[in-house]
């Protein structure tokens, strides 16, 4: 453990402290609200930096250079002059804002700063647009670092990874506010539209002590559209050959030119059954959700305050199995298999920011979050329910040491967590119901040198009714050695209470025992908390090929767990173990990808990834089921030009293939013949495209088609003509369980 320490500081020994000329500023839209994580850098070097939180920045200026660059996503790049030590403002404009000008120069849809610290892949909402993107766990489609799986056969619920782990070892937020925990674990995903989003950001490996301690693996964090900046009214319609539709309407009110809100509403729906691969099951439950989304904000630049209130109420029901279950005259009995999902969620939050008008540099800020998730569940003759009442603050001050050089950012968090836990099946009854709290207080340093060298180190310490008192380090290092090159470094520890149950809820849609092995004294379920240490490098250059700009990035990562709530489905494939690690556990992550512009519209991009992820099982060290080794990548874009003449007329094409290799599945070596599997599962490949047309700014429709090489899983039901039986399993689900899917869709605006 100490060497572990050591190795942390001894990142920090190498430090150049040297005083230089510099510019400041800060960086913001058309409504003067501050752009984070916008780039800057002085034109024709490789010196640069990130805006802060607040979209302010400080560079080092190099003799001789006069010309800076800003770029952000979906904005237009802009080249300013500079003369003098004035600070500077600047602002930049959408893409779409002038239509009298012929853009030269597009944006990436993804982005991977050189400046920013951290490993941070940014998604815009033009990424979102190149897939129907109906939720959240549908936007990854065309990003390889994260991978999106179906969770189980039965329930359609889609699970994502990153580095090779599975979504609960990542931190998700909702604009850096800690969500989808606990109770919402599982379908969370699935209850944020796609069109609510604006963008993502993707940060791999340890993430920022000021967010908690419980990110292992990375961070994914969403920012919700910005009713400063939304339109008067968005559409959009969506109708899929499945037989699922869907309603996006946003309308939106500038009350002023402080104060504007924004109602976000969602519905969708699918009653018709279907079962294309006749196995007697539906091939995707039915049912329906209804989501609003009330959303105020509030900014005044001039003196400096931002706040923002969030008002969500969501509602979705879900039914699967088999395709002649009726729940009003089979639940809970055997007559027919069926399940039955019911969430509903209640949430509010606020968000208020001060920035010192004097002093740029130095803010406070307040986040609160107030949740109630709901859930009445069955599986069959398998009943789950579960309530989590949740409370989330985090109290922020940034400010700087000497000179801009040297930030940080303080504060003090807590959290509040009431679950109201029952599992009934034929083996086990029981109430797992508990209080979880803690609070806690972080210290943040970040030194850049101003051109090519910067570091994050940051330390909480938390005291927990469960996980006890306990200390947190992070370190992020970024270094520039040569021209549009970008080297990064980041180890940090976490530390997490698993929600055995919630997080492992689609193991009740099988015949399996939920069997809890404790013994070691734990308070959660009997088990120990989770602990695991991350440690990361990262290379990233950009280049130029006959002309053309490209980027080359490659990264590994490595997650050792000291402790891990060990989900074993080897021992028996009736039986479902849970028990703390006894022994080694770790995944390792490589990932290479390439991306180039060879002409004027089309992007290319392409990706290889590796995944070797190992645990100590009671049968010994095996590689973790349902997770190929091996993943290619590529995504094919382009756009043509827009007709000015003819009202920006537009064509958009997007194809995206992806590869995966074997992936072992879960033992079934005493079941009867008839109902065995495979020890790995076969490689396959699909295919995913869309075709938008851009009629006019105001108006587009899209068609496009999911696994058009049509791969189906053959026996993704073990034993689905016995659903009540020994040996019924619906969790091996490695790949599609139905075949090509197409759909359709219209997106209209009032701007």
């Amino acid at each position: 453990m100490y060497k572990k320490y050591i190795f942390l500081l001894g990142l920090l020994l190498p430090l150049s402290l040297f005083a230089q000329n510099f510019s400041k500023g800060s960086v913001i839209d058309e409504n003067k609200t501050p752009l984070i994580g916008a780039d800057v850098y002085w034109e024709g070097t490789q010196i640069g930096t990130s805006t802060d939180n607040e979209g302010a920045f400080t560079l080092k200026r190099p003799e001789g250079s006069s010309t800076l660059v800003v770029s952000y996503v979906g904005y237009k790049k802009k080249t300013v002059k500079v003369s003098g030590n004035t600070p500077l403002h600047i602002q930049l404009e959408p893409e779409t804002t002038l239509e009298e000008v012929v853009v030269s120069y597009k944006r990436a849809n993804t982005m991977k700063s050189q400046w920013q610290v951290a490993d941070v892949h940014t998604m815009s909402s033009g990424e979102l647009l190149k897939a129907a993107c109906c939720n959240l766990s549908e936007s990854f489609s065309t990003n390889p670092s994260i991978d999106v799986n179906f969770s189980d056969a039965v329930t359609g619920n889609k699970q994502i990874k990153m580095l090779g782990l599975t979504s609960p070892y990542i931190l998700m937020a909702e604009e850096n506010i800690p969500t989808m925990r606990g109770a919402s674990q599982a379908y969370g995903l699935s209850f944020v539209p796609g069109t609510w989003i604006e963008s993502i950001q993707i940060t791999k490996g340890a993430g920022s002590v000021i967010n908690g301690y419980e990110s292992i693996s990375g961070q994914i964090n969403y920012e919700i559209e910005k009713p400063i900046n939304a339109i008067p009214f968005f559409l959009n319609l969506y109708a899929s050959e499945d037989n699922r539709y869907e309603i996006n309407a946003h309308t939106n009110k500038k009350l002023s030119d402080k104060w504007a809100t924004t109602l976000f509403a969602h519905g969708n729906v699918r009653q018709q059954k279907a079962d294309h691969n006749h196995d007697g099951f539906i091939d995707n439950p039915i049912g329906n959700q209804i989501n609003l989304l009330n959303r105020w904000q509030y900014a005044d630049a001039q003196k400096g305050w931002v706040g923002f209130l969030n008002l969500h109420y969501m509602k979705d029901e879900r039914q699967a199995g088999e395709l002649r279950f009726n729940p009003l005259t089979d639940k809970g009995t055997t007559n027919a298999w069926g399940s039955e999902v019911n969430s509903e969620r209640l949430s509010a939050s606020n968000k208020i920011g001060y920035v010192f008008p004097d002093t740029p540099y130095k803010s406070i800020g307040l986040q609160n979050s107030f949740q109630s998730h709901k859930q009445d569940s069955y599986f069959g003759l398998n009943r789950y329910d579960i309530h989590q009442k949740s409370w989330y603050g985090n109290l922020i001050y940034n400010s700087i040491i000497t000179n801009t050089k040297h930030k940080f950012a303080t504060g003090l968090n807590g959290t509040y967590d009431d679950y109201n836990e029952m599992l009934s099946t034929r083996a086990l009854t029981e109430d797992f119901s508990r209080v979880d709290r803690s609070v806690g207080a972080f210290f943040e340093y970040t030194y850049d040198n101003l051109s090519n060298f910067s570091f994050v180190a940051g330390v909480r310490a938390d005291s927990h009714n469960h996980l006890g008192n306990f200390i947190t380090p992070r370190l992020h290092v970024r270094y520039n050695p040569w021209k549009q090159a970008t080297f990064r470094v980041s180890a940090g520890r976490g530390k997490r209470a698993a929600n055995v149950i919630a997080e492992n809820q689609q193991l009740l849609a099988s015949a399996r025992e939920f069997t809890i092995v404790g013994g070691d004294g734990g308070k959660l379920y009997g088990l120990n908390p989770e602990i695991a240490w991350n440690y990361g490098v990262s290379f990233l250059q950009a280049f130029k090929v006959l002309g053309k700009n490209a980027e080359f990035s490659i990264d590994f990562y490595r997650t050792d767990f000291d402790n891990q709530v060990v989900v074993d489905l080897d021992n028996s494939p009736q039986q479902a173990l849970f028990y703390n690690l006894n022994g080694n556990s770790f995944a390792n992550s490589l990932q290479a990808e390439f991306s180039i512009t060879p002409a004027k519209g089309l992007d290319f991009k392409a990706a290889y990834k590796y995944y070797d992820v190992q645990t100590q099982f009671t049968k010994g060290q095996l590689e973790k089921t349902l997770t190929p080794k091996h993943r290619w990548f590529a995504n094919v874009a382009y756009e043509t030009p827009e007709r000015h003449e003819n009202n920006h007329s537009q064509w958009k094409f997007d194809v995206t293939f992806n590869w995966l290799g074997e992936q072992r599945l879960p033992t079934t070596a005493t079941n009867p013949v008839a109902y065995r599997l495979s020890d790995y599962a076969p490689s396959f490949a699909t295919l995913n495209a869309q075709i938008t047309k851009v009629f006019s700014k105001t108006f587009e429709i899209y068609v496009g088609g999911e696994n058009i090489t049509n791969y189906k899983q053959e026996n993704g039901i073990l034993a689905a003509n016995d659903p009540f039986g020994a040996y019924f399993d619906s969790t091996m689900q490695y790949a599609p369980a139905f075949g090509q899917m197409y759909y359709a869709g219209l997106r209209f605006k009032i701007l």
